[in-house]
């Protein structure tokens, strides 16, 4: 079974080539929701991260603190890199056991969708990536557009954590354009194809 890896910087449309993927009847691990359910539901985890940033970082009813832990440690680099190195492995672990289910049941390929796959390490256990590309103007209006919440500066705060798309492309074994320049759905078809098949 191939581990296919897709990830894009914010705005890039990454969520939604995925989900097209999945229509199509692909596992689809989203490492974000994901990792939010191993920090709410892993006790060993739990433990850990209340030793390193506080019994805040859960609250009363011991759920765990998002506004608390983003407030300590976003603008934080070295609580930041302290959080992932908590969370990462974690998540991985949850990672490896839900791989295993979808080879057990005879799935020719999964598809790991994370935001940081590079930042994080995890590319390195992936048999390919797919890179999601939008130019980073179209990708900041298109966030402005869907997150009332954020402003520009917000946006251009999340893109200088992440890879560039340049080093996304360059590193890239397979890119879906998602830039208007044209359309996704074939993209994701020829793909398909392709790993069914066994090509990587």
């Amino acid at each position: 079974m191939l581990r296919i890896g897709i990830t894009g910087g914010i705005g890039s449309g990454k969520s939604v080539v995925a989900r097209l993927f999945a229509t199509l009847g692909v596992p689809v691990y989203d490492s974000d929701s994901r990792a939010k359910w191993v920090m709410a539901t892993d006790l060993v985890l739990r433990e850990q991260l209340q030793a390193a940033f506080g019994v805040e970082a859960y609250d009363g009813d011991g759920q765990l603190n998002r506004p608390y832990l983003a407030k300590v440690a976003f603008h934080d680099a070295a609580q930041l890199a302290r959080l992932n190195a908590l969370v990462h492995p974690r998540v991985g672990a949850d990672f490896a056991a839900w791989t295993a289910a979808q080879q057990a049941a005879g799935y020719a390929y999964i598809l790991k969708e994370a935001a940081l796959l590079y930042e994080s390490g995890a590319y390195r256990t992936l048999d390919g990536i797919i890179t999601v590309f939008a130019p980073a103007d179209v990708r900041a209006a298109r966030v402005l557009r869907r997150d009332a919440h954020r402003t520009a500066a917000d946006v251009q705060a999340i893109m200088g954590k992440q890879l560039s798309e340049e080093e996304k492309l360059a590193r890239a074994d397979y890119v879906v354009y998602n830039d208007d320049s044209q359309l996704v759905l074939p993209q994701v078809l020829a793909l398909d194809a392709g790993f069914r098949m066994g090509n990587k």
